[in-house]
């Protein structure tokens, strides 16, 4: 019997290596439900902060029904949108009103419900191109236009003021003076600034996203600030956390448990940012005049109620209270944490000075949005036969406006000498992808 020819062993053939899931090119098609339910989550969601903030503020004792109005207003301007205030008060009087002022904490629900619902369709580490992120970021504006307008429109009272019983009243019933009060808004301002309100969340967004299916020619930039974006980012929030839980002590110590809830739910940003520049050594100036005004701590209420405005720094709240210069300690704690977390986030391969130069253009940053949003301008009055002001309720002031460019270079010299200090313990740290910058 024959032998069959001897043939060369051929192995087996192995299966192709499948790429890693992660990097599965998995495209971003989000469509119009998503859009829509990202819209009216952040929405319903600033809705019921301010209105239980104004709520606790007393706005619902607000005549002829306008709390919902005030509701849709302080929506409005959390956003950037203008609001104007206006009055009648007949011929021989007249009104004269103005109001500049952002309700932080009602910006900052909006900015990480909008961030988060544009990031989550992305959450896979898809892959994008600047096309469908286009297409997805113009499908959420859309929405948040048609919703910031329609606020707009409904964002408008008016209503009587009651000038009482005494001279005032009198004067009023003889000249036919009846003073009508109110507040309109600007709906081509209000839709452009709440777009570019959206545009800057969205940016921010994707700039701090770990995995952001960010172009291929957008991701080195990307790669490059994201370390001191996060940490900036999770400083502004570390602060309000801290604000947060001083706000509730106080509240459960020493009473007026409604005033510190409003306090919360309008404007504890407003004052935990504040803090921080301040512990920096920057200097703003105030003034609060007559009953008009925010909810605010009573440190804050002495320093600024004088005849003239007033400077607000370390030293003058120092002589109300030494407890101020503990500002100066958090400061530096949650500086070094922020320049800590950055740099071990960063490539290894980054010498210490350019740590702290990331640093300090990070902090010089953040300070200057703080400056841009912290301000306030505001005042209400009613003048009678050009006499001045009607005294009471009908008038008030409160103003505060930092010193910009002192506050900008101290946040430049933090930001220098925390960068430096909080990158040497994060070399002891062993990270991956030390070498890639890839974190």
């Amino acid at each position: 019997m024959s032998r069959p020819p001897n043939r060369p062993a051929v192995p087996p053939a192995s299966p192709a290596p499948r790429p890693p899931a992660s990097a599965a090119p998995v495209t971003v098609r989000p469509g119009w439900a998503p859009a829509l339910v990202t819209v009216v989550g952040a929405m319903a969601a600033m809705g019921v902060v301010a209105a239980l903030g104004l709520w606790a503020a007393g706005a619902a004792d607000l005549p002829d029904d306008a709390f919902w109005r005030v509701v849709a207003a302080t929506m409005v301007t959390a956003v950037g949108g203008s609001m104007e205030l206006s009055g009648d008060a007949g011929a021989l009087a007249r009104t004269h009103a103005g109001v500049t002022v952002l309700p932080l904490s009602v910006t900052l629900t909006g900015a990480l419900l909008v961030g988060a619902g544009f990031l989550w369709p992305c959450r896979h580490r898809a892959v994008a191109g600047a096309g469908q992120l286009a297409r997805w970021a113009a499908r959420i504006a859309v929405l948040w236009l048609a919703a910031l307008v329609a606020l707009a429109f409904a964002a408008r009272q008016t209503f009587a003021v009651d000038l009482g019983d005494g001279v005032l009243g009198a004067i009023g019933e003889l000249f036919g003076a009846r003073p009508r009060v109110g507040f309109t808004t600007d709906v081509p301002l209000t839709a452009g600034f709440g777009l570019l309100w959206l545009l800057g969340v969205l940016a921010i967004a994707l700039l701090v996203a770990r995995g952001a299916p960010l172009p291929a020619r957008l991701r080195r930039p990307q790669a490059s600030a994201r370390p001191v974006a996060y940490a900036m980012v999770v400083l502004l929030l570390a602060y309000v956390a801290v604000g947060l839980v001083v706000a509730l002590v106080t509240a459960a110590t020493r009473g007026h448990p409604a005033q510190t809830f409003a306090l919360i739910l309008l404007g504890l940003p407003n004052l935990t940012w504040l803090a921080l520049t301040i512990g920096l050594g920057a200097t703003w100036n105030g003034r609060v005049d007559g009953p008009f005004g925010l909810p605010a701590p009573h440190l804050l209420d002495e320093v600024l109620r004088t005849p003239d405005v007033s400077t607000l720094n370390l030293r003058t709240l120092a002589e109300h209270d030494h407890r101020v210069w503990w500002l100066v300690t958090v400061d530096a704690v949650l500086l070094l944490a922020a320049a800590f977390l950055a740099a071990t986030r960063s490539p290894a391969r980054l010498r210490l000075w350019e740590h702290a130069v990331r640093m300090a253009a990070a902090l010089v940053l953040t300070v200057l949005l703080i400056c841009l949003t912290g301000r306030i301008s505001a005042h209400y009055g009613l003048s009678l036969l050009g006499i001045g002001d009607v005294g009471g309720g009908l008038s008030g002031e409160l103003l505060l406006r930092p010193r910009l460019w002192s506050a900008l270079g101290l946040a430049a010299l933090w930001g220098l000498a925390t960068g430096l200090l909080g990158a040497l313990p994060a070399r002891l740290v062993p990270r991956r992808h030390r070498g890639t910058g890839r974190t």
